[in-house]
């Protein structure tokens, strides 16, 4: 085994070391949003979207109330043609207000099936982006340790083989005695 390594580059590792930053610096802003999407459609799905329909709901209610009021109006003035004009105002502002319902009751089971869906994936992700913004920077400042140690060992190693090797006297030059 020999008892010295033959150290000629840190090349390499210093390649792989600025390969690995810039890495990191494409990756976490893509993590970084790929998060934010995730919580900013839970958000508007749980609370936009819920609230949006409540307020449709209670919206339509109001108008099916209007429609009723008038439909009363109308039968009780005996006018048979507004009665049919207000009859079909009511049932037009049932049907809005069922599909209000059947909106919110979408929102709400969807909400659950996000939640269902995505509870591991972003499980994932966090740990992903945890290991961009934190080891992967203590990786790259140890790469760049190993690079300093590797380059001062090469300095080391380079005198010390010299004295290992055979002394060669010089060649006395031409006309000297």
């Amino acid at each position: 085994m020999p008892d010295q390594a033959h150290v000629t580059s840190s090349e390499a590792i210093e390649f792989f070391r600025s390969t690995l930053i810039t890495y990191i610096t494409k990756a976490r802003p893509w993590l970084e949003d790929a998060c934010d999407e995730v919580f900013r459609t839970r958000e508007w799905l749980l609370t936009d979207r819920r609230l949006h329909w409540e307020n449709e709901i209670r919206r339509r209610k109001r108008a099916l109330e209007e429609a009723q009021a008038a439909l009363f109006s109308a039968r009780m003035s005996h006018l048979r043609d507004a009665r049919a004009a207000e009859h079909m105002a009511v049932e037009r502002a049932k049907r809005a207000l069922v599909e209000a319902e059947e909106k919110l009751k979408l929102v709400k089971r969807w909400g659950l099936e996000f939640e269902q869906r995505t509870q591991v994936l972003v499980k994932e992700l966090e740990h992903v982006r945890s290991l961009i913004a934190t080891e992967m920077p203590k990786a790259a400042a140890h790469l760049a340790q190993v690079v300093q140690r590797l380059e001062a060992y090469a300095g080391v190693a380079k005198p010390a083989a010299t004295l290992d090797s055979p002394v060669v006297p010089e060649a006395p030059a031409k006309g000297s005695p």
